[in-house]
């Protein structure tokens, strides 16, 4: 197993704590986890709830660390990396999940020869369910691609790209949670509509999407082939997959998915 030394997180909101929740559920002891992180109240509560160390010293944890999560918002990396970059060096390996920066411009906040990896995970990596992508910068080795792969591979499945590909997976992956919430929100009001209680409506629709989803998974199948396996002649599915088609849901997401990574690329130009 890929050894990732002491890890220093720069950031400790939700997919900061997915990562942390994953790496200690993989037996990564939590005291070699430290966490930057200037909101006291969250600080509080990643250390009572993982026992990891907190600090508001972000230059400090990543002296302290081998590997350094960057799990910030795109929109403040120009403020908190060159707080950082001070403490860094090229015996260190830079992760960052920060939407839409690219390698090149993470690696121009660093002296010498950075090591830096560029992810895209998403929220599910909370329930141990993540999809995420990578790709490595100019400097980083096989080793690192190796380490970076293990550390999401705690919270989910983990797949290495080019770079060229990262914005695409921003806006399917990434984003991609968000829309699936949306569904099972509309799915669950259909049914209220029908009669249904919420609680009950909303069980079953989650429960659809993820036995839907695990069957596409498990199967190896093309989602059209298996939807078509449900839609009898003259059925009722075939008849909600006609009205799906005519008010455009699998237009919506397409565009939707296009919108994301177009957004990721302007994030990245700052």
């Amino acid at each position: 197993m890929t050894e990732l030394g002491h890890i220093g997180f720069i950031g400790g909101g939700n997919m900061g704590e997915a990562l942390i929740k994953g790496l200690i559920e993989s037996a990564v002891p939590a005291q070699s986890i430290r966490v930057a992180e200037p909101n006291e109240a969250r600080a509080r509560l990643l250390t009572e709830r993982y026992g990891v160390v907190c600090s508001s010293d972000g230059g400090e944890v990543v002296r302290q660390s081998d590997l350094i999560v960057l799990a910030i918002k795109p929109q403040i990396v120009s403020v908190a990396l060159p707080g950082i970059a001070g403490a860094f060096d090229d015996t260190k390996l830079l992760v960052s999940i920060a939407a839409g920066v690219t390698t090149a411009t993470l690696e121009g906040y660093f002296d010498g020869a950075p090591r830096v990896v560029r992810v895209m995970p998403n929220t599910p990596a909370l329930a141990g369910a993540g999809a995420a992508a990578l790709c490595p910068g100019r400097h980083a080795t096989k080793d690192d691609v190796s380490t970076a792969l293990h550390l999401l591979e705690g919270v989910g499945t983990a797949h290495v790209l080019t770079e060229a590909q990262l914005d695409a997976v921003t806006g399917l992956s990434g984003s991609g949670p968000a829309y699936v919430y949306m569904v099972i929100e509309a799915m669950a009001a259909g049914g209220v509509l029908e009669g249904l209680p919420m609680d009950t409506a909303l069980a079953l629709a989650t429960q659809t999407v993820f036995g839907t989803a695990q069957l596409v998974k498990d199967s190896g199948e093309h989602p059209a082939v298996l939807r078509d396996k449900v839609c009898s002649p003259g059925g009722t599915t075939i008849a909600a997959v006609k009205e799906l088609e005519e008010k455009g849901l699998r237009s919506a997401l397409i565009k939707a998915v296009s919108k994301a990574a177009r957004r990721s690329r302007e994030l990245g130009k700052g």
